[in-house]
């Protein structure tokens, strides 16, 4: 007489995902907040007792119902607007892809810190705080077209610094940069986000000939050809193809969303930070708006793949984050009038009659 006996069921043992310098980037993503519900619904109680016809302010009624969905409050407020403005040098700069040289970036930080700038008049026109981080001007970042702009340990860094631009405390955060050459290395992560000609994304930047457009399209086709391969994943394209100032930018839009900051993003180059993120999970940037259009490259086209309709449509390519500052002033307005309007009760006038 035999007996047969039943082998224990095995399982295959977990496999996990190695670790890299990305991994906490990945953690990060999936613990972000998301929109208050009951604070939007705060905003539209208050908004039918206002004033004006239904829905007569338009979009910015929306706005309000925006900022109030992200800071997570009934009320929300504008007293803290800041302006973030991320300077960065890059490598690609030596292909001749700029009309102006790279020392300009070092002379450009001097104008910002004496006041100098046009974003300097913006911001004080419409109260805003205004902060600019430099990340190592001095050092440009590698020449995409024969490397990588930086490692990912480098770049995980980078946006950890970036994070840092709502540590102060503010309630709405305007992203915006300056750095030669960074016109370039936007379109080359576009080019291999979205794919496509490499010309169809390069624009003139801060005023290129023809010629220098050319080599800027060289240098964006040489890049993607040269990282070919390793471009699957939009953490490794913002390592490879990025600058510090894009890397700090998506770092300033995970750590504004932890904290529940809304942010006006500014135009083409501030834009490539989203479309990262954006990539990884697309409603990352359900706490972002676009400031404007601009006129540089393919804007309009990256905006209508992110769904982000611009507030400002004025033609400015200047950077600086001067559209998402004129933008911020719009939403002082919307919500001054959403804050401050008298109701129809305290103003004595007849809402409209049921039939």
């Amino acid at each position: 007489m035999t007996s047969e006996t039943t082998p224990p069921e095995t399982t295959a043992p977990e496999t996990t995902a190695p670790e890299t310098p990305f991994s906490d980037i990945r953690r990060l993503v999936a613990s972000l907040p998301g929109p208050d519900r009951d604070a939007v619904a705060m905003v539209a109680e208050r908004d039918a007792t206002l004033t004006k016809p239904a829905g007569s302010l338009g979009r910015l009624e929306h706005l309000v119902a925006w900022l109030a969905a992200w800071q997570g409050k009934g009320q929300p407020t504008l007293d803290r607007p800041l302006v973030c403005v991320f300077a960065g040098s890059h490598g690609v700069t030596a292909r001749g892809v700029s009309a102006f040289p790279a020392e300009v970036n070092r002379q450009m930080l001097d104008n910002f810190a004496a006041g100098g700038g046009a974003i300097n008049q913006i911001c004080a026109a419409y109260g805003l705080g205004f902060k600019v981080f430099d990340l190592a001007i001095d050092m440009p970042t590698g020449d995409i077209t024969v490397g990588p702009a930086f490692d990912e340990k480098a770049c995980v860094a980078t946006m950890a610094f970036g994070m840092e631009a709502v540590a102060a405390g503010t309630d709405c955060l305007a992203l915006g940069e300056m750095g030669i050459g960074n016109t370039t290395v936007a379109a080359a992560i576009y080019a291999a986000l979205y794919g496509g000609e490499a010309a169809h994304w390069v624009g003139r930047g801060t005023g290129v000939d023809a010629a220098g457009l050319a080599r800027k399209v060289a240098a964006v086709e040489a890049a993607l050809a040269h990282h070919a391969g390793h471009l699957d994943d939009p953490l490794e394209i913002l390592a490879r193809l990025g600058g510090r100032e894009i890397a700090a930018m998506a770092g300033a839009i995970l750590a504004a969303r932890l904290q529940r900051v809304p942010v006006v993003l500014d135009g083409y180059v501030a834009t490539a930070a989203a479309a990262v993120l954006h990539r990884l999970d697309p409603t990352l940037l359900d706490h972002c708006l676009a400031g404007h259009v601009s006129a540089e490259g393919a804007h309009a086209d990256v905006l209508e793949r992110l769904g982000l309709v611009p507030l400002l449509a004025l033609g400015m390519r200047l950077g600086e984050g001067s559209g998402a500052a004129l933008a911020l002033g719009l939403l002082k307005g919307a919500l001054a009038c959403h804050r401050d309007m008298a109701t129809f009760t305290q103003a004595g006038v007849s809402e409209r009659s049921a039939g």
